[in-house]
């Protein structure tokens, strides 16, 4: 499971009028063989479920051992015939964590594929030395040292075979949830040697991160009208609602409801600011990059607003599939922009294809790639209240001096996130290490040296003082999405992003284009060869 939170403020007045789109401009279309043909969720279903019958067959193409199943997740076909498959693994009936994989199959029949981990997954036996008890104590201590409160590991430990970390080997998964010291809830993931009881892995599955609040302004919303009254559900969009969860930290909330359809003030300014950011996302997954909803299959999340008193941030959740707003501090600031949601919900995308672990590189490709779309939707919705640009947080003044909390043309102006790829850069929080890949992307995108857009400057530098030169960020967001979901796996480090950029790139464009010149001159500009 995936989850995502993302720390930010917002003060907003705006209206909605009723039912129709979000305003917001379609980025210019681009045809290639490599873009996915648009699967009505009937036909993914059923793509999915003959990739399904097939498994035992593609095991054995791949010289599976005899003890490995697949599992498939998703599958994409794109417009020349190659299918992309993406499966998980099990191992004598065990789930594999890091043992997924993409297979792609050409309109010829020729596979290639990508592996999160390269090793042959077998162990000596499934039998556990340590016992799930010893499992859960060292899972609890790991939530003790994160100083997590009222940690309970609801469920039973798991057993797994732990494969993303190279040499297989079994293993004790342990959830243990609770309340982070910020009072975002905490799903903590303990991987524990099930051998030697020795902590292997964890990970926050609620993540804590940064975003802008801004004024929206006047917006169109997608609303429902029940009776004699109108409620925030947008039958147009998966019917996405918003609730009001009036300061509670469980449950759904109560559905918003309006007489006239014209909503402002009060408690509907923030559900307002909600509804629009969700709608917003949702027109940019399916006009500028084909995807039907966050799953690709027209099922829409669900949000709440008004999460707890004085609560500073806002959370993707996988678990119950929906976006949660605090109102900040003072319960005065509302979390709920357009750069917010797309953030949060960008969060589950990647949950939905790459699945990238959050912890250490993979991490900070998790983070950077919410920032990517993040920025990438603002610039969509082409709203003059919020004109769009490369900073993260300009808006809400949380340091106080009127910076904002990230650059992605130099992110080290922050004071804290990396330009560069380093050989330490795993062991860096993953809100900074996500720094060289939105510097790659603001590279790939603008190019290098001085710029103005939209009223800001830049002045984006390189390793090695190199120039680069953009592509533009309509054809860089292109690239990003079909690495993310076609060749991103759960462990893609920065070298193996930049694989998958790389046949992302030569895919849409072919290998000796400009735009796959320039992904190869992007990388090498932040210090990944």
């Amino acid at each position: 499971m995936r989850v995502a939170a993302l720390v930010a403020s917002a003060a907003m007045v705006v209206v909605g009028v009723q039912s129709g789109p979000a305003s917001a401009q379609p980025d210019a279309a681009r045809s290639s063989g490599a873009t996915a043909v648009a699967f009505t969720p009937s036909q993914r279903a059923e793509a999915i479920k003959d990739a399904q019958a097939d498994t035992k067959g593609e095991a054995k193409s791949l010289a599976l051992g005899s003890q490995e199943k697949l599992v498939v997740r998703d599958v994409i076909k794109d417009t020349d015939g190659t299918v992309h498959t993406r499966y998980e693994r099990t191992y004598a009936g065990l789930p594999v964590l890091g043992g997924d994989l993409v297979v792609h199959e050409t309109a010829a029949g020729k596979s290639t594929v990508t592996k999160a981990v390269s090793a042959r997954i077998s162990v000596a036996t499934t039998d556990a030395e340590v016992t799930a008890t010893v499992a859960k104590s060292t899972a609890l201590k790991a939530a003790s040292a994160e100083k997590t409160a009222k940690a309970a590991a609801e469920d039973a430990p798991r057993k797994v075979i732990w494969a993303a970390s190279g040499t297989p080997v079994l293993a004790w998964e342990t959830v243990v949830r609770g309340v982070q010291p910020d009072g975002t809830p905490s799903e903590l993931h303990v991987v524990t040697d099930a051998a030697t009881g020795k902590e292997l892995f964890k990970d926050e599955a609620i993540e804590t991160g940064t975003g802008t609040g801004t004024y929206n302004g006047t917006v169109t919303l997608g609303t429902t009208k029940s009776g004699t009254t109108y409620n925030l559900t947008d039958g147009t969009r998966g019917s996405h609602k918003t609730y009001d969860l009036n300061q509670g930290t469980s449950g759904t909330g109560t559905l918003f409801t309006d007489a006239d359809d014209v909503w402002s003030g009060g408690r509907q300014s923030a559900a307002v600011d909600v509804h629009y950011g969700a709608a917003v996302t949702w027109d940019f997954y399916k006009n500028v990059l084909g995807r039907n909803g966050i799953k690709n299959n027209g099922v829409a999340s669900y949000s709440r607003a008004h999460y707890g008193n004085n609560y500073v941030n806002a959370f993707w959740s996988d678990s119950c599939f929906c976006m949660t707003y605090g109102d900040g501090s003072g319960n005065t600031h509302p979390l709920t922009s357009l750069d917010v949601a797309a953030h949060e919900m960008s969060h589950g995308l990647t949950a939905a294809t790459a699945k990238l672990n959050y912890s250490g590189e993979s991490g900070g490709l998790n983070e950077a790639t919410s920032d990517i779309f993040g920025t990438a939707v603002e610039f969509y919705a082409n709203n003059p209240s919020d004109p769009g640009d490369y900073l993260i947080g300009e808006k809400i003044n949380i340091n106080g001096n009127g910076t904002p909390l990230r650059y992605m043309d130099k992110p080290s102006k922050d004071g804290a996130s990396k330009d560069y790829w380093s050989s330490t850069l795993g062991n860096v929080d993953v809100h900074y290490s996500s720094g060289p890949a939105n510097h790659f992307f603001y590279l790939l995108s603008e190019g290098s040296g001085a710029k103005t857009i939209n009223g800001v400057s830049y002045n984006s530098p390189t390793y090695s003082g190199s120039a680069v030169t953009g592509i533009g960020r309509d054809k860089a967001i292109q690239i990003w999405y079909k690495a993310l979901t076609t060749y991103m796996t759960s462990t893609t480090n920065y070298a193996k992003a930049r694989t998958a950029t790389l046949s992302a790139a030569g895919a849409l464009y072919g290998t000796s284009s400009a735009e796959y010149k320039a992904v190869g001159a992007a990388w090498t500009a932040i210090n990944v060869a």
